[in-house]
């Protein structure tokens, strides 16, 4: 649970600054309903079992079969030697047997390591494989022989599992700080790094306070996301921790979300629906990347719009907005409960309320820290000096200010800083003003060869109004070379721009040129 924050580290600020910034910086403290993912399922599979608990593909399985079969699968994951603390690889795709692995593992006391089978490279199996010490790989009879050669390894293919067994096996004792799951992110360097994040951690965001979003049994959630990716976790065990349904998409992510009550996405993926067929939502979570004023103002005119934010090493989002107010700019919110959140220099000093600086976050959120990675874990986890004790903090690299009445800006991250000609640049605040030209509905900043360059969608957006727009608002040297109007903005497999792909695409034009 949170303390409170030592009062004698906050010297350098006003008493009046130091109350707010703990009034601002700590969630309430509230102790969660269930400490164990699978635990919260299995309550709601004794209150609701016939009650219809993931949808896939016209198949669907009601709370009591789910059960049945994760029990079925955990029994034989303990007899193939799988122990507490274990490490499950999850090389699937969006299915209902990837649910069944995903309980399965967690039944077994093991973590499960997911990732879509389809897209992710072999040798960036085989790098998970090594780093995460898997010996035992869930994946589906498709993919068996298309996984890379893992000597010493037992491959199981879910969906050849047969029957239910009604009682869960042998009962494992796991623990709140049990590793429940291993993200990999995608690394800057290019080498995927596993994020170890508990049941602790997970069950203080969906199963209560603002990250619960309000689920609760007889809604619909969608599943959206890359298995791979943190925000996929939240889909699945928001829905199956407070006795929803999951939605599991087919090809057509609109024909999900059609049928849903509750979505949660990355804004790219959100743009790219039609909200006047999307009527039937009650409930929209963004996070993972900015969010456009244009795209909050749409979806909040018939929905409870959240934007969140938080990196992975901070389980999934660890701050929340309330409810979108249409006409206002995007807001990333306050801590969830049991946590907090600190907004520090570069000497990690806290700043003054109104004063941009580096978000930290501190409390239940923080992950236990990189797998096999001591050395980046102890330059990004740090000792929390604010809370004491035992407690670390996570340097986010968001940058953040507090507003007045204690909600938190983002203004882009660090690694997003960019110099031109000598003036530091935020590439956000620069996208930010491109989004205000008329008819703009959304736009992203990139730095190539030393120069700004805009992008704007849709086609039609003028260009010269859109620099307009950005010399308006913002210094000189904050006005892109370039703005380009184009049809859509490409993504990554999470569901992000992908600034990578528009750089390379403007140094293929070069070369053609």
């Amino acid at each position: 649970m949170t303390h409170h924050i030592d009062r004698s580290t906050l010297a350098g600020l006003t008493p009046s600054d130091q109350e707010l910034f703990q009034r601002f910086g700590t969630g309430a403290s509230v102790r969660p309903p269930f400490v164990l993912l699978h635990q919260a399922f299995e309550a709601m599979a004794r209150v609701r079992p016939e009650a219809v608990a993931v949808t896939h593909a016209g198949e669907s399985l009601t709370y009591r079969e789910l059960d049945g079969r994760a029990n079925l699968l955990a029994e034989a994951l303990v007899r193939l030697g799988v122990r507490k603390g274990d490490r499950v690889g999850l090389f699937v795709k969006r299915s209902i047997p990837m649910v069944v692995g995903i309980l399965g593992v967690l039944k077994a006391g093991a973590a499960y390591v997911p990732q879509d089978a389809r897209i992710a490279p072999s040798a960036h199996l085989a790098h998970m494989v090594a780093t995460a010490d898997i010996r035992v790989v869930l994946t589906l009879s498709e993919f068996v022989a298309a996984l890379p050669a893992l000597p010493g390894r037992v491959v199981l293919a879910v969906d050849k599992l047969s029957g239910e067994r009604p009682e869960p096996p042998a009962v494992v004792a796991s623990a709140p700080e049990d590793p429940a799951v291993v993200i990999f992110t995608s690394g800057t360097t290019g080498v995927p790094n596993g994020v170890v994040v508990t049941h602790a951690n997970l069950c203080n965001v969906v199963t209560h306070g603002p990250g619960a979003l309000g689920v609760r049994p007889g809604m619909k959630v969608s599943q959206l996301l890359n298995i791979a990716f943190d925000m996929a976790v939240w889909e699945i065990f928001v829905a199956l921790c407070n006795g929803a349904e999951l939605v599991i998409r087919g090809t057509s992510i609109l024909q999900a979300v059609r049928s849903v009550d509750v979505v949660i996405a990355t804004p790219s993926v959100l743009a790219g629906l039609d909200p006047d067929l999307c009527r039937n939502v009650s409930v929209v979570a963004v996070a993972g990347e900015r969010c456009p004023r244009l795209l909050a103002d749409t979806w909040s005119s018939f929905t409870r719009f959240h934007n969140a934010c938080g990196p992975t090493e901070v389980t999934i989002v660890n701050t929340v907005a309330p409810p979108h107010r249409r006409g206002e700019e995007p807001t990333i919110g306050s801590p969830l409960p049991n946590t907090t959140v600190y907004v520090l220099d570069e000497r990690l000093r806290p700043c003054p309320v109104g004063e941009v600086g580096e978000l930290w976050a501190g409390g239940a959120c923080v992950s236990q820290g990189y797998l096999g990675n001591a050395e980046l874990t102890a330059q990004r986890y740090l000792p929390d000096p604010f809370l004491g004790g035992e407690n670390r903090m996570f340097r986010t690299r968001d940058l953040g200010r507090w507003t007045a009445d204690g909600r938190l800006e983002h203004h882009g991250r660090t690694d997003e800083q960019v110099k031109v000609r000598g003036f530091r640049i935020e590439l956000d605040a620069v996208t930010s003003a491109l989004e205000r030209t008329p008819g703009c509905e959304r736009a992203t900043t990139v730095l190539h060869d030393g120069e700004l360059i805009g992008f704007v969608t849709p086609e039609e957006v003028n260009v010269v109004t859109a620099s307009h727009v950005v010399a308006g608002s913002l210094p000189y040297y904050c006005v892109p070379a370039t703005v380009r109007a184009v049809a859509e903005l490409p993504t990554t497999h999470r569901g992000k721009v992908d600034k990578r792909a528009l750089v390379a695409g403007l140094a293929a034009q070069e070369v053609m040129a």
